[in-house]
């Protein structure tokens, strides 16, 4: 029989709130992320709105010591990861030490980091570059300094599948302790807003409002969608194994059930139409859970508002699902939240556990016009109360990496 592995720690760091009970409360009634960025100078730019996290301290969370030399992608991901840390009231001592491990999902987390250190070396020179930015530029520093802060020995590891990044991290973390390789495990994604990431979905005019002068807005399956809204943020869980929560007595929000994932190349960052990766990880997932589609109450769906990836997980949902698609609930979080990257499927996680705990689907907002091939049960802008026990969570990305998650009520 395999280990099974429970949800016992959350915390967040978002553009609609910082701590699980904010970000709850703000998405269920619906309230948006979306503001005007501060954190760089759009003044020549088209699309001056982002998901910003403003009256971020970290000090408030973390103290004012070792703060100096991080950039903002760690200092995210390190609140997230002491928030979930106190929810979980996980103490890592030198007994448990070598059986916690830290699994963050992240793609773009370095990349103002690599990119200041590299202006540095072009403008003064290499040799009078600033060498406390260095350790910062690799990829897997974020995660590093959970484990550096926390004195978490155990494995600590970083995963880069785009879009997928944060579920792919839990599906490592679930594989580890599946293998009785760990009894805890932080399992975090972060994605911070630079001017080199946002720039970047900018020249690809993937953001919303580029194209023929449209409005800039985050509205899944709406005919009026016209691209992302770009966003940062970082979302840690503490996943243990069942046997070791019910040692700590520890509440636990949601079990892991199944995880499935695919990769579906076609053209580079452009999804495939036929959305056959997407399938195969909606249907490996209630494969892993030894679930039909009828045990679903809900699909929170990968929907970022771009014209053909909303249509592309309709008909996904449509042929994985059959008849019952027509019956189940989708709801898409990015209308609120937008896309964050390697950070939105840690966002849609921790929605689907509300969901769980409140018994209420947080709605799909901004929706005004229906596109006639967006066709199923989105709960518009409105939440929904309903009687929840098991979830879908899908990450799809254009580059062709697919993950679906199932959690339910332990």
């Amino acid at each position: 029989m395999r280990k099974r592995t429970l949800i016992t720690g959350i915390g967040v760091v978002s553009p609609i709130g910082i701590g699980k009970e904010a970000f709850w409360q703000n998405l269920f009634e619906g309230r948006s992320g979306f503001r005007p960025i501060t954190l760089f100078d759009t003044s020549d730019l088209k699309v001056k709105i982002a998901g910003e996290i403003t009256e971020f301290n970290p000090k408030e969370i973390l103290g004012k010591e070792g703060l100096m030399d991080l950039d903002r992608a760690t200092l995210l991901l390190l609140s997230a990861a002491k928030l979930a840390l106190d929810d979980a009231h996980l103490e890592i001592k030198e007994e448990n030490t070598y059986r916690t491990g830290v699994s963050v999902g992240t793609t773009f987390g370095s990349l103002y980091s690599m990119s200041k250190f590299d202006r540095e070396s072009l403008t003064e020179g290499p040799r009078y570059a600033n060498p406390s930015i260095f350790p910062s530029m690799v990829g897997n520093s974020p995660a590093s300094r959970i484990s550096i802060r926390f004195k978490i020995k155990g494995f600590n590891t970083t995963i880069s599948t785009g879009m997928c990044a944060a579920l792919d991290a839990l599906a490592y973390a679930q594989d580890c302790i599946r293998l009785d390789r760990s009894d805890a495990i932080l399992v975090g994604s972060v994605e911070d807003l630079a001017i080199q990431t946002f720039l970047g979905f900018y020249r690809l005019k993937y953001l919303a409002g580029l194209k023929n002068n449209l409005e800039v807005m985050s509205c899944p399956f709406d005919k009026r969608r016209n691209g992302i809204i770009f966003a940062e943020g970082a979302v840690v869980l503490v996943v243990q194994d069942s046997e070791s929560a019910k040692r700590m007595k520890v509440h636990s929000y949601g079990e892991v059930l199944g995880i499935g994932s695919s990769f579906d190349p076609a053209k580079f960052y452009k999804y495939n139409p036929k959305g056959e990766g997407m399938k195969k990880a909606m249907k490996l997932a209630l494969e892993d859970a030894g679930l039909t589609v009828s045990d679903i109450d809900c699909i929170f769906a990968n929907a970022n508002s771009t014209k053909d990836a909303d249509l592309i997980e309709t008909e996904a949902v449509k042929e994985a699902f059959g008849n019952y698609a027509k019956k189940i609930p989708i709801t898409a979080v990015k209308s609120m939240l937008g896309e964050a990257y390697s950070v939105s499927g840690g966002f849609s996680a921790l929605a689907a556990l509300g969901a769980l705990e409140e018994g209420i689907i947080p709605p799909t907002m901004n929706y005004k016009e229906k596109d006639e091939f967006c066709d199923l049960d989105y709960v518009l802008n409105k939440p929904r109360k309903a009687d929840l026990t098991r979830m879908m969570i899908n990450t799809f990305d254009p580059n062709g990496a697919c993950t679906s998650v199932i959690v339910g009520k332990v």
